[in-house]
């Protein structure tokens, strides 16, 4: 028997989950707390492992404080022939890392800097660093 990889778009929305329950700086025993479940469950939402329900969903938004479209945010067209004019999906590299512990923390730091010339230089650093070509 082979083990079944998860639904994208459920691995998404759990990792929408993951990333904002880190920028509120809440840990997965209290959302579980919130919402009457164990973080192991919590912990399952976001991998993508388990599906979230609409109503846990909407309980997570309140929790949270983002509207339910939060976790929808970004997700890739997994639709053929429907993109029509809709904008491109920023690349779910992206979200993953927005995800982790230092690109949370690399934001927050960054949206600190009330100089932009300065934001725009550490740009400049990193994109020079990582061997790119900084953007005009």
């Amino acid at each position: 028997m082979t083990k079944k990889s998860p639904n994208p778009i459920d691995k998404h929305v759990g990792s929408r989950v993951r990333m904002r329950r880190m920028m509120v700086g809440m840990s997965q025993e209290k959302l579980g707390e919130n919402l009457g479940i164990t973080f192991q469950q919590i912990q399952k939402y976001e991998k993508g492992t388990n599906r979230i329900g609409a109503s846990r969903l909407q309980n997570i938004s309140s929790v949270l404080g983002v509207p339910v479209a939060f976790f929808f945010e970004g997700i890739p067209n997994t639709t053929p022939g429907t993109a029509g004019f809709a904008e491109d999906a920023s690349p779910a590299y992206v979200a993953d890392f927005l995800a982790t512990n230092e690109g949370l923390a690399l934001t927050r730091a960054f949206l600190k800097i009330p100089d932009s010339k300065v934001r725009r230089r550490i740009v400049d650093l990193v994109e020079a660093l990582a061997g790119g070509e900084p953007v005009a």
